[in-house]
């Protein structure tokens, strides 16, 4: 990824499981077509280049794929006892999509929980007027208290 433009391009369009998400937006991007059912959204091929030359030129792939390799055997389904307020946005095309009950039992000051019909796991890329609109939503109540 940090030696080679073509290897870190190869990466962001196979990382998670290549044919689905998170890579098949990626793709059907890159390809202009959808992709086992899953669309670019609002995400053009310039996107995509204008991303892997963003991560090559600022040399931040390695950085940026740090987090999968810390959470690597970790599970959404560990987090439990969280105490800050949180909203939850799913995105049906999301690699995991927390159903209420098991997010209302992790996060106690459940704030916001949203299921949303178009998206995945590069949503604000995908839906971006979707993703802002669910960010002001969650956050709604918090700017109202203070």
């Amino acid at each position: 990824m940090a030696d080679s433009p073509v290897g870190l391009a190869a990466w962001i369009l196979d990382h998670g499981d290549g044919d689905a998400q998170p890579a098949a937006t990626i793709t059907s991007a890159v390809l202009g077509r959808t992709i086992n059912g899953h669309s670019a959204g609002a995400v053009t091929r310039d996107d995509v280049l204008d991303d892997i030359t963003l991560y090559w030129l600022t040399n931040t792939a390695i950085s940026a794929a740090r987090f999968y390799w810390e959470n690597k055997g970790m599970s959404a389904l560990n987090a439990v006892n969280i105490s800050i307020p949180t909203a939850v946005s799913v995105f049906p095309g999301e690699i995991y999509q927390a159903p209420r009950s098991w997010t209302e039992r992790a996060y106690h000051k459940l704030i916001y929980y949203n299921k949303v019909d178009k998206g995945g796991h590069f949503a604000a890329w995908e839906q971006p007027q979707l993703f802002a609109e669910e960010v002001r939503a969650g956050l709604r109540s918090l700017r109202k208290s203070i």
